[in-house]
């Protein structure tokens, strides 16, 4: 059944609500382990697109993560019975699919890393992604040799600085997704676009993202901030990709503090 895509990876004892876990392209979700472990007094859940072998699969995927626990009245409500609201954490690609949730009013809250509401870009927008035929170059190359691919992309996901530091070594083994999964996430950032649904997603958001990115550059965040009507921009000066990574206790104490100031008083579900 399509539910069991869904991972749990930790219970809460607490009642702040429950947190859904959208991982980047070829990442494992275990990629959120330290940071989740920052967070116990949420519940923890993941949905599972490893293995998907189309951009549609990955995003009825989420879509059933997300809406496998509803109850009656709207709330989330878990295998133990918590009713509470639902975060949906999502990281680059996870962002994108997150942002597609939250216009079908799927989440009470977001919180994107390194996220962006159109991944090509134009020459005339590098400041905000990359071009299409860098993409269409990746997804031939996994047809020659996925491992090259997807070495060059973590290359890319750090500074020179956050590489001499070794924070490279706390990302997971590559090989965690199929090769078809590999492309349907590469055609997924060609096609997906969620600019024109962002004034309507009406939940808060909190974007944390990397002033050095490279990959989803900080000129993404900032059009998300400016086209979300809730949405607070947490720049991470020096950081790359990953803002997340070896940052876990600032960006949970972060995250933490924001929703609870837009849980106290003001919860409501949003279906």
């Amino acid at each position: 059944m399509m539910a069991s895509t869904i991972v749990k990876k930790q219970q809460g004892a607490g009642a702040k609500g429950t947190i859904l876990w959208l991982p980047g392209w070829s990442m494992p979700d275990s990629v959120f382990d330290r940071l989740r472990e920052q967070l116990p007094e949420f519940h923890h859940i993941s949905a599972d697109y490893k293995d998907a072998d189309s951009p549609e699969k990955m995003l009825l995927l989420s879509e059933t993560a997300a809406e496998s626990n509803r109850s009656a009245d709207g709330s989330f409500c878990d295998s133990n019975g918590f009713h509470g609201p639902l975060l949906i954490a999502g990281w680059s690609l996870g962002g994108i699919l997150a942002l597609k949730l939250a216009a079908k009013g799927c989440a009470d809250g977001l919180v994107l890393f390194a996220a962006t509401a159109r991944f090509t870009r134009s020459k005339d927008e590098a400041d905000r992604g990359w071009p299409d035929a860098y993409v269409r170059q990746m997804i031939k190359g996994l047809m020659n040799d996925r491992q090259v691919v997807e070495t060059k992309f973590r290359r890319n996901m750090f500074t020179e600085a956050e590489w001499d530091s070794n924070l490279g070594d706390s990302l997971p083994h590559n090989g965690s997704w199929t090769t078809p999964a590999l492309m349907a996430g590469l055609q997924l950032l060609r096609s997906e676009d969620c600019l024109p649904e962002l004034p309507e997603i009406k939940c808060p958001v909190l974007l944390v993202h990397g002033t050095a990115d490279t990959i989803c550059p900080y000129g993404a965040a900032s059009e998300l901030a400016a086209s979300l009507p809730r949405a607070e921009l947490a720049a991470v000066p020096g950081s790359g990709h990953a803002p997340f990574l070896g940052r876990e206790a600032d960006i949970a104490d972060k995250l933490r503090r924001w929703w609870d100031e837009h849980q106290n008083g003001c919860y409501s579900a949003s279906i």
